[in-house]
């Protein structure tokens, strides 16, 4: 459960992180929502030193919060190979393509 909890706190950190600075740019908001977005991304990287595992498999794992979470997810499985120098497991190439997958169904929907 511990590890569950910190895995949907880091999430939120950083999607909180993004989410006040799109506030401020995207939508007129005020420039005050730039300090919490910071202070939330500053969270955020704190929280990832928490984990028991590598970054990229940290990144690959609660990647699929948001609609491109696919897109993060593979990524985040490259990150892990190229930049945490860990090769990607069958069980880690296997969930990139299912949240690709996933990711595809929403994103490419027809529009109607």
């Amino acid at each position: 459960m511990k590890t569950l909890t910190l895995y949907i706190v880091t999430a939120v950190a950083e999607i909180a992180g993004c989410y006040f600075p799109y506030r401020w740019l995207k939508e007129g908001g005020s420039p005050w929502f730039v300090l919490p977005g910071a202070l939330s991304l500053a969270l955020f990287a704190w929280l990832l030193t928490q984990h028991d595992t590598a970054a990229g498999r940290i990144y690959a794992a609660y990647g699929g919060v948001s609609a491109y979470g696919g897109v993060y997810i593979g990524v985040a499985t490259a990150w892990l190979w190229a930049v945490d120098r860990i090769r990607p497991t069958a069980w880690d190439l296997a969930g990139a393509a299912i949240a690709l997958a996933g990711m595809s169904v929403i994103a490419f929907q027809p529009r109607v």
